[in-house]
């Protein structure tokens, strides 16, 4: 439990911690990437808006066209003055398609002859306040933020002028700021947060764990041999869940542990019940053979069947003692399933009765019969049913008093067929009567009786498996009463 423990809190509690460690330092850095990405937009957005009317300003100094041709002289006079002031822009010149005419641009060459008007189109529409980006005619495929103005032939755009408001030069030193600013913010606030959150979250981890903990401790007395010990329940969440669980799992570990005890002390009767009930059979059949071969050429024919019948009367007391065995064991094991058909019980009951009377009267007792003569059909596997019923007579003629009486009858009772056997004796003792049906059982019995107590033991699994049950009361030294209902 100790290598468990350790391994548990090995395990779980750090791996926890560091999924929750990888978690928060995504988080955190999703966090720093997302606030860099916004904050360069608020830049753009904020460049743009500020100059939005840039390129309106350049068309009310200086007409782009003149007689339908470009402007060149007077066009790169505004624009040399106006990037005089502002270096950072470049001007363009685009036709009505985004084919550019004319530029002002210092030190890097323009690489596309055309751009796309859509953006400008798009920039030009009334309250367009949102971040419109356009194309970097010195780098293909990249975007930047622009302010336009259409130049209009009376009511005809003849084309834009385009002003590039961050140039490559601007945008490689905000960027190189902007990513120094965010590099020192970002590692503060990354950091900062991790710490927090990654305490922060360890103490509600180890707040929300405490359950496991007690866990580990009920499991642990547990495993060194407290049986006794329960884990202590609060709330109703999983791990109150679990415990419950293994709470009754440790009362049906003692309760196995109890029938365990139980069954190797039957264990230990059975041995020696069997061993003593088989002995005797076995020793008279042996007597008698040695006997015989001994003295097989001076006993008369009367002395020799005296023999063989003492012969086959053990042998058959042997082979009803494994039978016993063997179909208890199948019972138990529930390898029989009843083939049920509907039979008239008054009969069965008849028969048992003649069978059992010659029975009785060998030992000078007194059978009595009192089943009614009503027709009524139960549902059963009679011969299973009848090896139940016949063990119990059986039963009961062993143990009645010599010159006593064993009575059968049969009622009917709210959807059962009652049968009763009952006989006179010295009964059976209040503190055997809760153990009566268990195997091998044979309590303080008196008289010569052998018996491997497992008669009973088949009856009730028999009517069990037929959906009912036996009871039984009994009077010390007065009588003894068993019942068995069966449903109809």
């Amino acid at each position: 439990m100790n290598n468990m423990k350790h391994y548990l809190s090995k395990s779980f509690f750090f791996r926890i911690s560091v999924v929750l460690f990888l978690v928060l330092s995504l988080v955190a850095l999703s966090y720093v990437a997302l606030t860099s990405y916004l904050a360069r937009n608020y830049y753009l957005e904020t460049t743009q808006r500020l100059n939005r009317d840039i390129a309106h300003h350049l068309i009310h100094e200086v007409s782009p066209f003149v007689d339908g041709k470009v402007n060149e002289e007077a066009l790169g006079t505004i624009m040399h003055s106006m990037m005089a002031v502002n270096p950072t822009i470049e001007v363009y010149l685009v036709d009505a398609q985004g084919e550019i005419l004319s530029y002002v641009v210092l030190d890097k060459k323009v690489k596309l002859k055309s751009i796309d008007v859509a953006p400008i189109t798009r920039s030009l529409a009334a309250d367009q306040n949102k971040l419109i980006l356009g194309d970097d005619p010195r780098n293909p495929g990249k975007e930047v933020v622009f302010s336009a103005a259409p130049v209009l032939d009376g009511e005809k755009v003849r084309g834009y002028v385009y002003i590039v408001l961050e140039s490559e030069e601007q945008e490689l030193i905000s960027t190189s700021l902007l990513g120094s600013y965010f590099i020192r913010a970002g590692f503060l606030t990354f950091l900062v947060t991790l710490i927090v959150a990654f305490g922060l979250g360890l103490g509600l981890i180890y707040f929300l764990t405490r359950g496991l903990r007690k866990i580990y401790a009920g499991l642990e007395a547990f495993e060194n041999g407290d049986y006794s010990k329960r884990i202590e329940v609060t709330g109703n969440d999983e791990l109150a869940i679990l415990a419950m669980c293994i709470n009754e799992m440790g009362e049906k570990i003692l309760q196995n542990i109890d029938e365990i005890k139980k069954v190797d002390v039957l264990r230990r009767e059975l041995i020696a019940n069997v061993s003593h009930d088989l002995r005797s059979p076995i020793a008279v059949i042996h007597g008698y053979v040695e006997t015989y071969m001994m003295k097989q050429h001076s006993i008369d024919e009367a002395e020799k069947k005296i023999y063989l019948q003492a012969i086959i009367h053990n042998t058959e007391k042997l082979n009803k003692m494994v039978n016993d065995l063997f179909d208890l064991s199948k019972l138990e094991a529930k390898q029989i399933t009843p083939q049920k058909e509907s039979v008239l019980m008054h009969e069965v009951l008849m028969e048992l009765c003649q069978q059992s009377t010659l029975l009785a009267e060998k030992r000078n007792i007194r059978f009595h019969s009192l089943i009614p003569e009503k027709q009524h059909p139960v549902s059963v596997d009679i011969q299973l049913v009848n090896r139940a019923i016949q063990n119990v007579i059986d039963n009961a003629i062993k143990y009645a008093n010599d010159g006593g009486e064993v009575t059968v009858s049969a009622k009917t009772e709210a959807g059962n067929y009652l049968i009763s056997v009952e006989n006179t004796g010295e009964g059976i003792d209040a503190n055997d009567l809760p153990y009566i049906f268990e195997r091998y059982y044979k309590g303080n019995k008196v008289g010569s009786v052998q018996s491997t107590g497992l008669g009973l033991t088949i009856a009730q699994k028999i009517v069990a498996l037929h959906g009912g049950s036996i009871s039984v009361e009994s009077t010390k030294r007065l009588k003894t009463s068993f019942v068995i209902s069966l449903p109809y």
